[in-house]
C-alpha cells in the first residue's frame, strides 16, 4: 500500500524515485553493517573446500544450502555449498564437527533486528516528509530543515480582524497620524491623481503597553486588509541567510495579497545599527537588516499597495538607513495616556467587570499618572480578583485601592513585626508628609490617603491624587514638593529629637529634584545656563560644580526648615494625625480634613 500525504502520493514523480533509491541503499547498508556486528566473513564455495582441506575449520552448522562455521582462530564464516553427498565425507576425513538443521525453523535474531531497522528507516523518511508538508502548508512557515526560510509570520484575514480606531481609547494624535496610512490603503488613487507618495514605512514609539500592536491592528481593521504580524527576533537564526530568505518570503507574500499591511513588532531586535555586532558587516542580523532594507526600496518600484508599520522602544538604536525618506520616514509618537485617555482606557476594560455604581473611574484616572494602558488593564484586573477572593458580588472602591497600592507599592506585607516605637515613628514620619501637604493647598497636589501599612520596601506611605497631568511646574510648586519629601525626616526630629533611615527614598526625591532646579531650570542663584555633566557641549569646570552643590543644598536647608517650622506651628494637628493613624493604620484626606478641622481642598475641573 502506498502511503499518500496531504492527497498526494508520495512515491510519485522523481521525489518518489529519489525515496525509493535512498530506501534501497539504506537496506544494503544494513545488511553489511549486520554481517559486521556479528563478526561474519562470507567465503564462496571454494575457498570453504580448501579451509576444510588444510584443517582451519572447527564446526559448521548447515541449514539446507547455508552453512555457518568456526575457524580454529575462532573466527566466524558463512557460506552457500552446493548439493553433494561428498561433503560430508570431506567433513568427517578433517574431523570437522558438524551439525545439521531444518531449514524452516531456522531463525536468527540479527534478521529481526535488520528488518526493523529498516522499518524504522521507513517511518523517519515518512516524518521528515510529512513535516515538509506540514511545514509548507499555511502562512506562518515551519520549524523543520525545509521551510526554515519561510517567514514565520501571522496572518490575519480582514474577516477575522475586529479592532478599528474606535476600539483604541485614547491616543487621539497617533490615531490622527495613521489615517493617512488608511486612506491611502483604501483610496490610492485619491493620491496619485495629484502625484503625491504616501509613506510606505511608519515607526510607532512608544513604551511597551502603550497600544502599538493594538493601533497597527486598527489601522489593517479600518483599511480592511491583510494583516501579517510578526517579531523582529523571528527573522534571526543562526544558519546564514535564513533571516534574509524569511524577509523575502514575507515580502513575496504581502505583494500577493496587497493591499496589505506588515507590522514588525520590536524592529530594533534586527535593525539595530550595523557594524555593532562581532561579525563585522557580516553576521546573520546585518544581513537580514539588508534584506529588509532592499525590500522595502523594491516594492515602492511595483503597483502594489504595501504598508510596513513597525513598533519599537528604541529608536536610538534603529540603523539610519532604516530611518530615512522611502523607508520609516514617518514616525508616530504613542505616548503614555494623558488623564482623558486614561479615564476612556479604564472605561473600556471595565465593560466586561462588575463594578460598584460608587466607583468614581474619573477618580482612579486622576490617581494613576504615569500608567500604560496595559497598566490599567492590569488595574481592572487586579481589582477583579481581589473581589473575587471574597466572593463579592461587585468590585469595589476599596478593591481598586488595593489593585493600586499593590501595583505601585507591592503587596502588603502581614507577617513583619514591629515595635509599638517603631510604629509610632513611622506614624509620625507619615503625618509630617501629610500635614506639610495640607498646610500648602495651593502649592501642592491634594493629599488623597496615607496609611502605616507596610507594602514592598515601604513602612508606609502618603498618597496625592493629582488634579490634572502636570506638564509644567511653577518653582513654587516645585519647592512645596521638595518640604513635602523632607516633611517625614522633620516630623522625626521634632518629636523624638533623633532620624533613622527610613527617610532615604525621600532625600533622593528631593536632592534630584533640587538639582534639577539648578542645573536644567534655571531657578538658582547660578542663573538660566543648562549645566549637563557628562556631555562635551554643557561641560563646567570643577568651580561650577562646587557652586552648583552649594546651590543645591542650599535649596535643600532652606526647604527643610520650613517644613520643620511648618510642622512646629501645627504640633497639636501632628500628633493628633499621628495618634489618628496609629488607631486606624490607614486614613483617607476626607477624614483627615474632619480630624484637623480644615477646610478641604476645593477640587478644580479642567
Amino acid at each position: 500500500m502506498k502511503r499518500k500525504i496531504g492527497g498526494k502520493n508520495l512515491f510519485k514523480g522523481p521525489k518518489g524515485f529519489i525515496i525509493v533509491a535512498i530506501v534501497f541503499v539504506i537496506f544494503a547498508l544494513l545488511a553489511t553493517l549486520d554481517d559486521i556486528s556479528r563478526g561474519v566473513k562470507k567465503v564462496n564455495y571454494s575457498t570453504f573446500l580448501k579451509m576444510v582441506e588444510r584443517g582451519q575449520v572447527k564446526k559448521v552448522k548447515i541449514s539446507g544450502q547455508d552453512v555457518y562455521g568456526e575457524l580454529k582462530d575462532d573466527s566466524k564464516f558463512e557460506t552457500v555449498i552446493a548439493y553433494n553427498p561428498k561433503n560430508w565425507d570431506i567433513l568427517k576425513e578433517h574431523d570437522v564437527d558438524f551439525e545439521v538443521t531444518n531449514q524452516s525453523g531456522g531463525f536468527s535474531i540479527w534478521y529481526l533486528l535488520s528488518f526493523l531497522s529498516f522499518l524504522a528507516t521507513l517511518g523517519f523518511i515518512w516524518y521528515i516528509f510529512k513535516q515538509a508538508k506540514g511545514g509548507q502548508s499555511g502562512s506562518g512557515g515551519g520549524n523543520n530543515v525545509f521551510s526554515m526560510g519561510k517567514s514565520r509570520h501571522k496572518l490575519f484575514m480582514p474577516t477575522t480582524i475586529k479592532e478599528n480606531f474606535d476600539s483604541v481609547a485614547g491616543a487621539a494624535e497617533a490615531k490622527e497620524d495613521l489615517k493617512d496610512v488608511v486612506d491611502f490603503l483604501k483610496s490610492p488613487e485619491k493620491f496619485k491623481r495629484l502625484g503625491a507618495k504616501i509613506t510606505r514605512g511608519v515607526l510607532l514609539i512608544g513604551e511597551p503597553g502603550n497600544g502599538k500592536t493594538l493601533l497597527a491592528k486598527a489601522v489593517a481593521g479600518e483599511a480592511n486588509c491583510p494583516f501579517f504580524s510578526i517579531s523582529g527576533s523571528d527573522f534571526i537564526e543562526v544558519f546564514v541567510g535564513v533571516g534574509a530568505s524569511r524577509v523575502r518570503d514575507l515580502f513575496a507574500q504581502a505583494r500577493k495579497n496587497a493591499p496589505s499591511i506588515i507590522f514588525i513588532d520590536e524592529i530594533d531586535a534586527v535593525g539595530r545599527t550595523r557594524g555593532s555586532g562581532l561579525g563585522g558587516g557580516h553576521d546573520e542580523r546585518e544581513q537580514t537588516l539588508n534584506q529588509l532594507l532592499t525590500e522595502m526600496d523594491g516594492f515602492q518600484t511595483t503597483s502594489e499597495s504595501v504598508i510596513v508599520l513597525a513598533a519599537t522602544n528604541r529608536p536610538d538604536v534603529l540603523d539610519k538607513a532604516l530611518l530615512r525618506p522611502g523607508r520609516f520616514d514617518r514616525r508616530v509618537h504613542v505616548p503614555y495616556p494623558d488623564l482623558v485617555s486614561r479615564e476612556q482606557i479604564l472605561n473600556v476594560h471595565a465593560k466586561n467587570v462588575k463594578i460598584d455604581m460608587a466607583v468614581d473611574l474619573a477618580k482612579i484616572a486622576r490617581g494613576t499618572p504615569g500608567f500604560s494602558g496595559a497598566d490599567l488593564a492590569n488595574l481592572i484586573n487586579e481589582a477583579a480578583i481581589n473581589a473575587s477572593k471574597t466572593n463579592q458580588k461587585t468590585v469595589t472602591v476599596k478593591d481598586f485601592e488595593e489593585a493600586s497600592d499593590k501595583i505601585l507599592l507591592g503587596k502588603e506585607i502581614k507577617t513583619m513585626v514591629q515595635t509599638p516605637q517603631d510604629l509610632k515613628i513611622t506614624s509620625y514620619h507619615e503625618s509630617g508628609h501629610s500635614l506639610i501637604r495640607v498646610m500648602l493647598p495651593q502649592e501642592a497636589d491634594p493629599l488623597h490617603k496615607v496609611t502605616i501599612i507596610p507594602r514592598g520596601r515601604a513602612l508606609g506611605v502618603s498618597h496625592s491624587l493629582p488634579e490634572r497631568d502636570k506638564h509644567t511646574l511653577s518653582k513654587k510648586e516645585m519647592l512645596a514638593s521638595i518640604a513635602i519629601a523632607l516633611g517625614g525626616r522633620a516630623a522625626e526630629d521634632l518629636v523624638f529629637n533623633k532620624i533613622t533611615t527610613g527617610a532615604y527614598s525621600d532625600f533622593k526625591v528631593a536632592t534630584d529634584m533640587a538639582r534639577d532646579m539648578v542645573c536644567y531650570y534655571g531657578m538658582s542663584d547660578l542663573g538660566i545656563a543648562v549645566y549637563r555633566q557628562g556631555d562635551a557641549d554643557f561641560a563646567y569646570s570643577q568651580k561650577t560644580a562646587e557652586k552648583i552643590d552649594e546651590q543645591v543644598n542650599k535649596i535643600l536647608d532652606e526647604s527643610y526648615n520650613r517644613a520643620k517650622d511648618i510642622l512646629q506651628q501645627n504640633r497639636d494637628k501632628l500628633d493628633k494625625l499621628a495618634e489618628a493613624l496609629l488607631a486606624r493604620e490607614t486614613m483617607f484626606a476626607g477624614e483627615v480634613y474632619e480630624l484637623l478641622g480644615v477646610e478641604p481642598r476645593i477640587e478644580h475641573k479642567f
